[in-house]
């Protein structure tokens, strides 16, 4: 049930939307177009910045909020490109720049990585995430909120 007096906190299931863009100077190179989301506030189930910027807005109110890399996607790390060599890689394989594709780890789980270059020798992979470093700027607006 939406409840329009009510400011929104933590626990609380929230449906919000938003877009999303790389910068104030940059505001025309829309991310994320006009999206909806729900989501229980402070649960870490969106970025840091969203959470802390949605937390205490009322059903109805809108804002813009310029959400640094560190509570976005966090710092990009060099460390995380590698040089991986072709021979670690099926011989059929032919990746190019730009490519996407998931790395599955010792645990069971899997990585995303990026082809960043790629030589015949070796593919730089680079498993930062793409917004990774970026400070983004994002168009609120809180819909609703659903009590438990």
């Amino acid at each position: 049930m939406a409840r329009t007096r009510v400011k929104a906190k933590n626990g609380d299931k929230v449906k919000i939307t938003y877009t999303c863009s790389l910068s104030e100077h940059e505001k025309n190179e829309v991310l994320i177009g006009q999206e909806t989301l729900e989501f229980i506030l402070g649960n870490s189930e969106v970025i840091k910045g969203i959470d802390e910027a949605v937390n205490g807005m009322k059903v109805g109110e809108s804002k813009t909020m310029l959400i640094p890399a560190e509570k976005a996607y966090g710092a990009y790390h060099q460390e995380w490109v590698l040089d991986v060599g072709r021979d670690r890689f099926p011989e059929d394989w032919n990746p190019e720049v730009g490519l996407y594709f998931e790395i599955p780890r010792e645990n069971g789980q899997t990585s995303t990585a990026i082809v960043r270059k790629v030589s015949r020798s070796s593919v730089m992979l680079d498993f930062n995430h793409p917004l990774a470093g970026k400070d983004l700027l994002f168009d609120l607006a809180l819909l609703e909120i659903v009590k438990s």
